[in-house]
Formats: structure tokens, C-alpha cells, sequence
């Protein structure tokens, strides 16, 4: 949680290396990503060429209304977490009001919650205080901290100049060959951006880059980041694979001088590459430094402030995809400093909300579970597109 990425692939990495070097870690980390890669560029192609189209679409419907619930799901188990006292509550709220009604960019709020809750704990502030975890490195090796996760500034280095130069160098290449402006060069430099800056897990990150990719730079359609999220849960692998699915899109929609499903599968790959080269950069270089500041009472007031914001963040996110997916319509608001959209509630779409109900049904009474949720959820919107309820 204190490095930017994605965190479950970054700890299963981790996991890897701690038992077994950087060996270990490559082959954790990679095989970790590698089912969920597959089947997303799989779907990708089937959601270009026929995602609109019949069966598909009704499926896709469902799906969406029962994201949301899925979304809520994280919110509360995130926040039951995280919210231990009310200062860490009001971390939430202020985060939410923040990036939801001001577009706050989403660095900057981490950045000042990670600043707030550090200097907290220094003062000993106890809302700051977090619970002791047991080590990690106890658990699966024993009292004794092998020497590979010792922090040594020669293998930081050699980490640093190897894995920087993996991750770097065809985003460098891209802007040699194509310029600045190639909508390759542009998902290469949006999503190393976002690894460095991007903190709290994967609905943390999808909140920020459903900002930046649907309403900065019109990739892809609030709709179809939707579908992708939709399709990411359905899939094997950590949900952090939809960035693929967005780099797809941003080239399948942007392709010019090749076949659009070529140019998208190279948009997909290039947005992987760059997610997910950086997380073994961190793990590698930045590990052992992290095992020996574990305890530190600074650091651990920084990251309940962070995860105290997470939870606002991930609600923004649920707000955001409710009202992109309970309503047809949307209404700008951009007054007094405010900037966001407002559900027009005459467009109120019935089947969605309907759906949507029955999926948080499902997952809070019943426990029915994710998969088995999503499956009713697309078997009903097929259903309903098959008896002419719902078009696209």
C-alpha cells in the first residue's frame, strides 16, 4: 500500500521475491497477470467487433448495473477497514467531496492525505495510529530476514538502471518514432503517469483513470469504461486489467494507417507493459526499504490517511458509474468552483436500476457472490434486450 500501482500484483511479487528472489517474483508477478491478459485481449476483440450488436449487448447491460453493486461491495468492506474513527471518516467524506464535486485531481488529494496523516502520527495523534500487522517475511520464512530483502543501495541501483530501463525505454522509443502526439506515445505516457501517482488498489485507480481517459482525453465512452469494468470482473486476474481494455479502445478508436483491431491490440499491450513493468521496478528496488521502515509510526499514520481517502475515492467512483448507469442522461454542472455531472432523473432507466437492485439483493442478503451475480445480472439483461426492453 505504500507504493503507486497496482497492489495485488505488487504483492504477489513481492511474495515471490521473499521466498525466492527476484526469480520468485517474476515468475509470481508475471503468471499472477498473464490468465487475466489473455482473456481481456480475447474479449477486447470479441467486445470491437460484435459488443454492440444482438446478445452481446444485453449481456454487457447486466453486467453494468451489477458492477455498481460490486463497486458499493468495496466501498463498505474498504471502509469497515479503514474508518476507525471519526477523523478517518472525515478523510473519507472530504476525499469524496473533493474529487466528486470539485474534480480535485486525484494526486493531489492522495498527496495531502499521505502528508496530513504522517504529520499526525509524528505529533502522536492516536486517530493516526495503525494496528500492528504481523511481518509478512515472519509468516512464510520465520523469525530470521534473509539477506536479499535487506536494504542494500547496490542492488537498489542495479534494480533501478534494469527494470527503469524495461519500463522506460519503449515509451522513449515511441516518442522517437511517432511523436508526442500518437495516440500510442499518449496511452505509453498516460499510464507511466499514473503508475507513479496512483495509490489504494484497483477501484482507486479505475476512479482516476475513468476520469482522465473517458472525460480528458475521450478514449472511450463512459458506457464502454463500463463494459470494461463489467468484463474485467468476469475474468481471471487482479480487476487492474481493464487498463488494458482502455488501451485498446484508445487505439481502436484513434487508429489510423493500420486495421483498428491491430492498432488496438498494440493500444492494449502498450497499457499493460507500462502498468505493469513498473511493479516489479518497486518490488525489486523497493522492498527491502519497505521491510525496514515497517514499523515506523510516521508511515503508518500516512498510510490510514491514504486508505482513509481510498474509501472516498472508490465512492466517487460507485457515484460516478450510478449515474452513468441508472440514467440515460446527464447534466453538467459548472458553477462556483463545482465541476460535475448531475443524473437527469426523468432519463431513469427502470431495467438497470431493477438489475442493479437485484445484484446488491444477491451480494448483501443472499452472499451470492461475485461471479454467480454477474452471471444472473447478464442473463437478465439478455433477456430483457431478447424481448425488446432494452436497445444498446
Amino acid at each position: 500500500m505504500l507504493l503507486p500501482g497496482p497492489e495485488a500484483q505488487q504483492l504477489a511479487t513481492y511474495i515471490g521475491w521473499l521466498m525466492n528472489r527476484t526469480p520468485g517474483g517474476l515468475i509470481a508477478g508475471g503468471l499472477f497477470v498473464l490468465p487475466g491478459a489473455v482473456a481481456i485481449m480475447a474479449l477486447s476483440w470479441i467486445y470491437a467487433l460484435y459488443g454492440h450488436v444482438g446478445l452481446v449487448a444485453g449481456l454487457f447491460f447486466g453486467l453494468k448495473a451489477a458492477v455498481l453493486a460490486i463497486v458499493v461491495q468495496a466501498v463498505l468492506r474498504v471502509g469497515r477497514r479503514a474508518l476507525r474513527n471519526r477523523l478517518l471518516q472525515g478523510f473519507a467524506a472530504a476525499g469524496f467531496v473533493a474529487l466528486f464535486f470539485f474534480a480535485a485531481p486525484f494526486p493531489y488529494v492522495i498527496a495531502i492525505a499521505g502528508d496530513v496523516g504522517f504529520v499526525g502520527a509524528r505529533a502522536g495523534l492516536p486517530a493516526f495510529a495503525g494496528a500492528s500487522a504481523h511481518p509478512v517475511s515472519e509468516s512464510l520464512l520465520g523469525e530470521a530476514t534473509p539477506d536479499h530483502a535487506r536494504p542494500s543501495l547496490r542492488n537498489f541501483a542495479r534494480a533501478v538502471a534494469i527494470w527503469g530501463s524495461l519500463w522506460l525505454a519503449p515509451v522513449v522509443a515511441l516518442y522517437a518514432t511517432l511523436g508526442s502526439g500518437h495516440v500510442f506515445t499518449r496511452i505509453a505516457t498516460f499510464f507511466s503517469q499514473m503508475a507513479l501517482v496512483t495509490f489504494g488498489g484497483a477501484y482507486a485507480v479505475l476512479a482516476y483513470v475513468a476520469q482522465q481517459a473517458v472525460e480528458g482525453r475521450h478514449w472511450l465512452s463512459a458506457g464502454e469504461m463500463l463494459d470494461g469494468l463489467g468484463m474485467a470482473e468476469t475474468t481471471p486476474g487482479p480487476l487492474i486489467m481493464v487498463l488494458q481494455f482502455v488501451g485498446f479502445l484508445a487505439g481502436f478508436h484513434a487508429a489510423t494507417g493500420m486495421p483498428p483491431l491491430l492498432a488496438g491490440t498494440i493500444g492494449g499491450l502498450i497499457a499493460t507493459w507500462v502498468t505493469f513493468a513498473p511493479c516489479f521496478l518497486w518490488i525489486f528496488a523497493g522492498a527491502p526499504f519497505i521491510e525496514a521502515m515497517r514499523d515506523n509510526r510516521s508511515l503508518t499514520g500516512a498510510l490510514s490517511a491514504i486508505t482513509a481517502v481510498v474509501v472516498g475515492v472508490i465512492l466517487n467512483l460507485a457515484v460516478w458509474f450510478a449515474i452513468h448507469t441508472l440514467f440515460r442522461e446527464a447534466a453538467p454542472v459548472r458553477a462556483f468552483g463545482l465541476n460535475f455531472d448531475a443524473p437527469v432523473l426523468a432519463s431513469a432507466d427502470p431495467f438497470a436500476i431493477a438489475i442493479a437492485l437485484g445484484a446488491a439483493l444477491a451480494l448483501f442478503r443472499f452472499n451470492a457472490g461475485v461471479p454467480i451475480t454477474l452471471a444472473i445480472a447478464a442473463a437478465a439483461g439478455a433477456a430483457l434486450h431478447a424481448l425488446g426492453f432494452v436497445s444498446t
